[in-house]
């Protein structure tokens, strides 16, 4: 093992094996805890050892290893690495400059941009700031779709080796200045990063995961700074912004100055049964235009209803996809790639997933899956595009719902603040 792979990670290691030279050994207990994850859960092995249920998923971690660590020496070249070529609105150069003082007096940062605002974009002075001060990055997201989507925009925009680091990876670790990966990920490093970006901080399952928070400050250097984003801030989030733990800012309108699409509401108790005939002229009116679509659902037991469905109208191809199937990921890329007409979804993609001329239905939408926040994200998965700024969201539900009011004020609120702020 070369010591750069071991800089600011934690590194599960045989408690009877040589260990790499200048390396930190740490215990892989806290008291009763699991050290890597904090977790208290353990199943017992021969000779009273045992071994952390918790983090299992991360590979096991047992009391017949220890955990290796290198201090973080941030042995990185110094300069820009910023390539991007990109122009940002008057808006948002003044918050990203705003960001980067804010980053400057180590302040933790929120940064509430509504869905399609161009934030990613927004990020790049940040990063180079960063990256050219000599400090490690790291962009993280709850959802592996969110991660996939960033990975090839970050590689594009700055010149420098990018680590990607998602569960169903192959791809052997190195020691890189800039990290794009999952929370779960964070579990593995230890006083790594000097800058920590957390994309779509309020999405299952980071949010009100005591697990994931601690993995993130774990993470993190002492002195380094957190930057949450999201399109849906917690109440959480907003309390620590009025308590002065977080510095907020606010960017209301779509960098492209189109409007967050709002929903069309149809009343179907028999949603389940049959196909109403609006939406049947809608699906084939959006195939006929090229325009590819989501349908997203409550339940992974209502994706076979809804394909059989829509594959009675012979519309193109297409196919479901939820938080546990195997080719999710394969699915989502041959979505971006055009292979595929729509996608019938739960909400695990609700988020993350950018396409020009994208057009949504949402069935049930009075399920108490769908909260406000998660209508809110799948109506802003519609109209992100500059060249196709507008789309249709079409929720079917079989009667009123708090949820859907919700989400219908806030959005016609997020659109006349933007008006304003023009």
């Amino acid at each position: 093992m070369e010591k750069e792979e071991l800089y600011g990670r934690l590194h599960t290691w045989p408690r009877n094996r040589p260990v790499v030279e200048g390396a930190r050994v740490l215990s892989v207990l806290e008291g009763a805890r699991c050290r890597r994850c904090g977790g208290r859960r353990r199943a017992a092995l021969p000779k009273g050892e045992s071994y952390c249920l918790d983090c299992l998923a991360l590979g096991r971690v047992s009391t017949l290893d220890v955990l290796l660590t290198i201090e973080e020496p941030n042995d990185f070249v110094p300069g820009s690495k910023l390539r991007w070529k990109g122009r940002l609105t008057g808006r948002q150069e003044a918050l990203s400059k705003r960001l980067i003082e804010n980053a400057q007096a180590s302040q933790n940062q929120l940064l509430w941009a509504v869905t399609g605002a161009g934030k990613t974009e927004m990020l790049f002075p940040l990063i180079d700031w960063a990256l050219t001060s000599g400090q490690r990055v790291a962009l993280l997201s709850p959802r592996v779709d969110v991660v996939l989507e960033l990975a090839p925009r970050l590689q594009a925009a700055f010149e420098v080796f990018t680590q990607v680091l998602y569960g169903a990876q192959e791809e052997h670790y190195k020691y890189s200045q800039l990290v794009i990966g999952t929370v779960h990920q964070m579990l593995r490093f230890y006083q790594a990063f000097d800058l920590m970006i957390i994309d779509e901080v309020d999405a299952f399952p980071y949010r009100n995961n005591r697990m994931l928070e601690r993995a993130l400050h774990q993470a993190l250097k002492k002195e380094g700074r957190f930057l949450y984003l999201t399109a849906t801030p917690s109440r959480k989030m907003l309390s620590m912004a009025n308590r002065g733990e977080l510095v907020l800012h606010q960017l209301l309108g779509r960098f492209h100055g189109g409007k967050l699409p709002e929903l069309t509401i149809h009343y179907d108790p028999r949603w389940r049964k049959r196909m109403t005939l609006s939406l049947k002229k809608s699906l084939e009116l959006w195939y006929f235009e090229k325009k590819p679509f989501f349908i997203f659902v409550p339940a992974v037991d209502d994706l076979a209803l809804l394909e059989k469905q829509v594959r009675q109208l012979a519309i193109g191809r297409g196919t479901t996809v939820h938080a546990t199937d195997s080719e999710r990921i394969s699915k989502v890329a041959d979505m971006r790639a055009g292979k595929y007409d729509y996608l019938i979804t739960t909400t695990i993609l609700e988020r993350g997933v950018t396409l020009p001329n994208l057009q949504a239905v949402i069935m049930g939408g009075d399920d108490p899956t769908f909260t406000k926040e998660a209508l809110i994200q799948m109506a802003g998965q519609v109209g992100r595009a500059k060249d196709s700024p507008l789309g249709e969201v079409l929720l079917f539900a079989s009667g009123p719902a708090r949820s859907i009011r919700q989400a219908q004020r806030e959005i016609r609120e997020l659109n006349r603040k933007a008006e304003e702020n023009v």
